[in-house]
């Protein structure tokens, strides 16, 4: 039988501790660090789940109405419809949430806009007039920013350590990448191989479905502050010009996605172009482990550059080298998205991050409906192939001439 050990104390002997009576070390990986604290696991499982939906409806929504109506114009119409309504609907949803919890109103507000896909799945099933697509597209604009609530969770948990915020704000990033590259690819395959309702009914499932897991989780939802009369968040010093520069950012997404769909013009444009959607979601996770954030101006100039390699590669006319182009653009925008991010949670008052956020992801979309236009526009009357791809770069250099004059995160050191 072992003997056992002893230690002397200023009362005379007694048992020493054993090493394996101590709590277990922390893991080294930072990612992992970050699912430690209880209730991130169960909170971050439901959230995916409910962002996985989003790169899904509008793909859904617009094979299922060409389907019936045999238009690309009309499903392009009324998806854009959805867009231009929810960012307006957005923020006032979002400052809701602040004001009265992220579970009393995500809840109610998905399923009103669950509701909404689901009579929109209906009118173009039974082929209503134009008119109620339009105006049924408008009830879904009620979808809560699930991103945006998850990051305010990292952000009230990790309020007093900066280096776990800034990992959490990567690997949200990089979780928006995966989710906007696979949601898609999923909504085609289901309409394609199943019906072309299929997509809606499935995002409208996950999408209430994980939003009811994450707002479950109780423990970790940010309590509701006390009401503010600071007014909008627009109004917070440097959040306005800040927002310009998301806007031309967004840009920058929607004109690529375009120009690249039109040069490429074949089945094998989705896969390439999600080459830059992986790039992004790795050097995001690459970003996440530094001990500290770039400023936002250098990520900016990181990305004009990385912007032009799909340019020159595009000038080659091989189908590779533009895949590789793709891969090396996509690794500026995880980080620029990440510190654009970090600066929202900065400039915003606490009561108003949600609505800030919201802001943010607003800004963002109406760039990308703006870049959309402006590359297809390119794309229609380029006067050479690669000539579109020289609007990426264009509303890259812009972002950062906006940053640069305005001096967007001097003060707050990004």
């Amino acid at each position: 039988m072992p003997q056992p050990d002893l230690t002397l104390t200023p009362a005379g002997p007694a048992l020493a501790p054993r090493y394996r009576d101590r709590p277990a070390a922390l893991p080294r990986s930072p990612y992992l660090r970050l699912f430690t604290h209880p209730g991130t696991r169960a909170f971050t499982a439901g959230n995916l789940i409910a962002r996985l939906p989003m790169g899904m409806f509008g793909v859904s929504a617009v094979i299922m109405i060409a389907a019936a109506y045999g238009s690309y114009a009309l499903a392009g119409a009324v998806t854009a419809t959805g867009l231009a309504v929810g960012s307006v609907t957005g923020p006032l949803i979002a400052r809701l949430v602040d004001r009265y919890g992220q579970a009393r109103v995500a809840v109610p507000a998905t399923a009103y806009a669950v509701l909404g896909h689901l009579v929109l799945l209906l009118c173009v099933h039974e082929k209503a007039p134009a008119w109620a697509l339009f105006l049924t597209t408008a009830v879904t604009a009620t979808t809560p920013n699930t991103g945006g609530m998850s990051r305010a969770r990292w952000a009230y948990l990790f309020r007093d350590d900066p280096d776990a915020l800034h990992t959490a704000n990567a690997f949200e990033q990089a979780a928006d990448e995966l989710c906007y590259m696979l949601g898609p690819v999923l909504a085609a395959v289901l309409c394609s191989a199943l019906f072309p309702e299929a997509g809606t009914l499935t995002a409208g499932v996950l999408f209430l479905g994980g939003v009811l897991i994450f707002a479950a989780q109780r423990s970790t939802e940010p309590p509701v502050a006390p009401r503010t009369t600071a007014g909008s968040p627009l109004r917070a010093p440097g959040m306005a010009p800040l927002l310009a520069v998301f806007l031309a950012t967004g840009a920058v997404f929607g004109s690529m996605e375009v120009v690249t769909l039109a040069y490429v013009d074949g089945p094998v444009a989705g896969p390439v172009l999600a080459l830059q959607a992986a790039g992004s979601c790795a050097a995001g996770l690459l970003y996440g482990r530094a001990r500290r954030t770039a400023r936002l101006r250098t990520c900016l100039a990181a990305m004009t550059v990385l912007m032009a390699m799909p340019l020159l590669a595009a000038s080659t006319g091989f189908l590779p080298a533009l895949a590789a182009g793709l891969l090396l653009a996509g690794m500026a925008t995880a980080p620029t998205m990440v510190t654009g991010m970090g600066l929202v949670q900065r400039l915003t008052p606490a009561a108003q991050l949600n609505e800030g956020m919201t802001l943010a992801v607003t800004a963002l979309l109406a760039g990308i409906a703006t870049g959309s236009a402006t590359g297809g526009w390119a794309a229609d009357h380029a006067p050479f192939a690669s000539f579109g791809f020289l609007i990426p770069v264009t509303a890259a250099a812009l972002a950062l001439t906006l940053c640069t004059a305005t001096g967007v995160g001097r003060r707050t050191r990004d």
